[in-house]
Parts: C-alpha cells; structure tokens; sequence
C-alpha cells in the first residue's frame, strides 16, 4: 500500500478519534474517489496517482469556490476553501514563481525556443519535469509571459 493512502488512512481514523466531522467527512470523500478508480481500474494506486486524483479534486474545489462567490454563497466558499487547504496538505510543496521561472529559462534556453510558436516543443518537458509540484495552467502563464 502506498505511503500516502496509509497517510490518509491514518488522519481518518484521527480525525474521527477526535471527532473532526469536517476532516473526517473530507478524508472519507476522497478515500472513496480513490476506492472507485482502484475498482474501476483493478489496479493497486501508486503515490503518483493519488497526487494527480488530489489535484483534479483540488482543481475541482477551486472552480466551486469561483462559483459560489459569484453566486455570493460565502458559506459554502469558506467550507470548500478549507476542503481545498486540507487537500494541499497531502501534496508537495508547491514551486514559487521564481523557482518556476528559473526552470522554464533553462528549458527556454537547452530546446533554443525563441518565439511564442514553440511553446508546443516547451510544455510537455516542463511539465514532466515539475508533475505534482506545479500546476499546468500556471506553468503555461509564466511560459508565455517569458515568450512574449
């Protein structure tokens, strides 16, 4: 079994010692996202794709926090900004924008891209290169910012 699933395991069963229906209700969701794709896939999931199911949750998380502040649903805003924090804590840390940049710069510089065009060729050896430690969309920005 993997170090993170047992992880998770492990603050279910402490989130309901102590009685944290919040964390506990939030671990339990996603046990059961990854239960289903274990199902589903008949196979044992690896720390890799427990991160990237993580991710998509936590990208799920973050569109329903746009959504309900345009609906001015500041309830529901605080309990998915709070499930999303929970699911950060089970990832890497996250790259800053400069260490971000420095990466991008080094790759600019080994593929000789110069233009905007060859954005294409850049993308797939960054993200391979910062998986589970930066997100696509935000690597993509700083890209092309830098190739503008």
């Amino acid at each position: 079994m993997s170090q993170l699933k047992m992880k998770l395991q492990d603050d279910l069963k402490e989130a309901m010692k102590n009685k944290d229906a919040f964390k506990r209700d939030a671990i339990r969701f996603l046990m059961s996202a990854l239960k289903q794709i274990e199902v589903d896939e008949r196979k044992e999931l690896s720390d890799e794709d427990i991160m990237k199911i993580i991710q998509k949750s936590l990208k799920q998380r973050e569109d329903a926090i746009s959504a309900f502040q345009e609906a001015g649903r500041n309830d529901l805003v605080e309990k998915e900004t709070a499930e999303a924090s929970l699911l950060k804590s089970y990832l890497p840390q996250q790259l800053s924008d400069d260490e971000l940049k420095a990466i991008i710069q080094k790759h600019i510089a080994a593929l000789g891209i110069s233009s905007m065009k060859e954005i294409g060729k850049l993308m797939p050896v960054i993200l391979s290169e910062c998986a589970g430690v930066a997100d696509g969309k935000r690597i993509n920005l700083i890209a092309k910012t830098m190739l503008a």
